[in-house]
């Protein structure tokens, strides 16, 4: 699949304070990720540290808490990485709050149809 950006809302699920960014949709990224700067600027706070491994195989430690977002006209809470500055993506545990699937062909978030199990 080629990667492509949308619009994404981050915000401060406490205070409402957010901002737009455009964020790389990246469905093999387990979490969302944001600047640091970004997070700390919504006064948005680290509640643990995960270890990730990386496509390259490196092991790295992100501090990671809880934000909204909110994309194509839905919104959720969810986790959220203390990234590196420019790095903007959008990942599938957030896509799946937010009930949006990908349509690799045309670029884009779709509506996706919940499953009752």
């Amino acid at each position: 699949m080629g990667l492509f950006s949308v619009p994404l809302v981050v915000g401060n699920i406490h205070t409402g304070q957010s901002e737009t960014v455009d964020a790389i949709v990246d469905t093999g990224a387990v979490y969302s990720m944001v600047p640091a700067s970004l997070l700390r600027r919504l006064a948005i706070e680290p509640v643990r540290t995960i270890r990730f491994n990386t496509a390259s195989h490196e092991s790295v430690e992100y501090p990671v808490g809880m934000a909204s977002f909110s994309a194509a006209g839905e919104i959720c809470y969810a986790n959220v990485i203390f990234g590196p500055e420019e790095q903007f993506l959008l990942g599938a545990m957030t896509l799946e709050g937010l009930s949006l699937a990908v349509d690799p062909m045309k670029k884009r978030l779709i509506p996706e149809d919940g499953l009752l199990l």
